[in-house]
């Protein structure tokens, strides 16, 4: 059975802090801005733990899964994410 594919958690993390720490800033003064951007965050909380919840389902049902890092090729995204780990071990 082939995995399905589903974005890696850093994903959400990534655009979790961006908004959390620098779009909120910039929309400080700007009640209308905030709000939406709160709004934003709360859904991407919700997205993530939508996927959580299906990865769960996946496990139960012993179904794999494959986190990507991009939309290109499983080959490519594979030999990606080994080279960003990669980076950090130099």
């Amino acid at each position: 059975m082939d995995p399905i594919p589903l974005p890696s958690h850093v994903h959400y993390e990534l655009l979790l802090q961006l908004l959390e720490r620098q779009t909120t800033l910039a929309g400080d003064r700007r009640p209308i801005i905030q709000e939406q951007v709160q709004q934003l965050i709360v859904t991407l909380r919700k997205a993530l733990a939508q996927q959580k919840h299906l990865e769960q389902l996946c496990e139960r049902h012993q179904i794999p899964i494959e986190y990507r890092w991009s939309l290109n090729d499983s080959e490519s995204a594979s030999s990606a994410s080994k080279d960003f780990l990669s980076l950090g071990q130099e």
